[in-house]
């Protein structure tokens, strides 16, 4: 296939497709700008592809681990300055690059195991829950206010979560990678039916807009909250290299390398936030994809960010986004947060830890309880809580606890 022809702008057009529901999703629900997002998922993806020399058909876009941040971070201290943290999550998958590189892929074992990952991203996923909720209910995202009446909030949300489902379910071929569309499609138009959307904001939109940039501002406070979340992403991108080593029969551990990897979703990630978009990280949907349409040239991902950085500059584009009703995002986030709770709960399951060992107990005990349960520490005017809380202490309990002499060694 070769890289110019159109049967290959049309497969990465796909892929563009395929990654669309989950890639506006994060900026809809944390404040950003949708058109932004898409031009970051464009432009990390190009950089991603420039480190690694153009070797794995890899699509960055939105990454969900960071929304409970940047939600917190954009209402606290604005976008600017969430983003000097979003840049900062950037420059730590950089630093474990160099570690990569100096020490090897076990390094990244030794300090994150998944005793230390797994309950982190279970607390992402489940802090998350409270606010879909609030949402599907058809109340803004912390419960404060009643956008919708709470009955025909429920008429919207919970079709758009069935359908999710059964397509993520039953879904055959192409179908099966987009059930976040298909649940935004079902759900956006009962919610027009119901006389829920208001066309105003699209129809004054121009077609050629320039996407709302925003250029970071440097904050102590929100670098320190945001970067001990970039952990578990982080970790999951070995995953995610595995994943599609197995697809394409290629192993992209040893080339082009983890190291060249974590270094292209750090400058990814460091990219985005110079811009205003949200962090960027491998896209599993994507990888699905590419096993399914069998599409191992990497050229196509280029052409799909080709393609993301066009659409955002279409004003009408975004302006359609922002009228998506907050209970058809409300029903499908209670799936997609519980599912990245799962993800850390299949963690610690696949690592065959025994969580009944004290020192394993401790560690996923303190780390669920202190990152749900509203624990925090003061430093000054500075206060460590939530996510970047659990994270930290996660690490540190695992580094100093004594292991005991049944314990597994990773």
């Amino acid at each position: 296939m070769s890289p110019y022809s159109p049967r290959t702008a049309i497969v990465g057009a796909q892929m563009l497709f395929v990654a669309f529901g989950a890639l506006v999703l994060v900026p809809i629900l944390t404040g950003l700008d949708p058109n932004v997002a898409l031009f970051t998922a464009g432009i990390g993806t190009l950089l991603f592809q420039l480190v690694t020399k153009g070797q794995v058909p890899i699509f960055l876009a939105s990454s969900f681990a960071f929304i409970p941040a940047i939600s917190h971070g954009v209402a606290t201290w604005g976008i600017a300055s969430t983003m000097s943290g979003l840049m900062a999550a950037g420059v730590l998958y950089m630093f474990l690059s160099g570690l990569v590189a100096i020490k090897g892929t076990q390094i990244i074992h030794r300090i994150l195991p998944p005793i230390v990952v797994g309950p982190v991203i279970m607390v992402i996923g489940l802090s998350l829950a409270p606010v879909a909720v609030h949402m599907a209910l058809g109340k803004t995202g912390d419960g404060s206010a009643t956008l919708f009446p709470i009955e025909q909030a429920l008429m919207v949300s919970m079709p758009a979560l069935i359908v999710t489902i059964l397509v993520s379910l039953l879904g055959k071929g192409l179908l099966r990678l987009i059930p976040i569309l298909a649940g935004l499609i079902v759900g956006y138009s009962i919610a027009v039916f119901q006389g829920m959307v208001n066309f105003a904001p699209m129809t004054a939109a121009p077609w050629f807009a320039i996407p709302n940039f925003t250029t970071p501002e440097f904050n102590w406070e929100a670098i320190l909250f945001i970067v001990p979340i970039a952990i578990a992403p982080a970790v999951e991108h070995i995953g995610d290299m595995v994943a599609i080593s197995n697809v394409t029969g290629k192993d992209f551990l040893k080339k082009p390398g983890l190291k060249k990897t974590l270094l292209g979703d750090g400058i990814a990630t460091t990219a985005a936030s110079l811009f205003g978009g949200p962090p960027n990280t491998t896209y599993s949907e994507v990888t699905g994809a590419v096993a399914l349409t069998r599409s191992f040239n990497p050229v196509i991902m280029i052409w799909a960010a080709v393609f993301a950085i066009a659409l955002s500059f279409c004003g009408k584009s975004g302006a359609l986004l922002s009228t998506i009703p907050t209970p058809v995002m409300g029903g499908i986030m209670t799936l997609l947060f519980g599912a990245i709770a799962s993800v850390g709960l299949n963690t610690l399951v696949k690592a065959g830890d025994d969580i009944s060992e004290p020192r394993n107990l401790t560690i996923v005990a303190l780390t669920l309880v202190f990152g749900l349960g509203g624990m925090f520490f003061e430093f000054g005017d500075f206060a460590l809580r939530g996510i970047a809380l659990a994270a930290i202490l996660a690490i540190v309990l695992n580094l100093i606890l004594p292991k005991g002499s049944t314990e597994k060694t990773h």
